[in-house]
């Protein structure tokens, strides 16, 4: 007996969780170029294409570490 597989359309939450992953690939690719031991905050918003941060009040950008 053939066993058939169905294949649902992805929900909300798969289409996220896929962004999420090719942006954290851009950041990996960025990060391996960079001649830097890290990737500086205004790099990471060029990789995210993030523009307009200020007005994405909930979202906090990275803090910068001192030591």
């Amino acid at each position: 007996m053939t066993q058939v597989v169905t294949i649902s359309a992805p929900n909300a939450q798969d289409c996220v969780a896929l962004a999420e992953i090719e942006l954290c690939g851009e950041l990996m690719i960025a990060a391996s170029a960079a001649g830097e031991e890290r990737l500086s905050p205004d790099r990471i918003d060029e990789v995210l294409d993030v523009r307009g941060a200020e007005s994405w009040a909930t979202v906090p950008r990275q803090a910068v570490r001192r030591g």
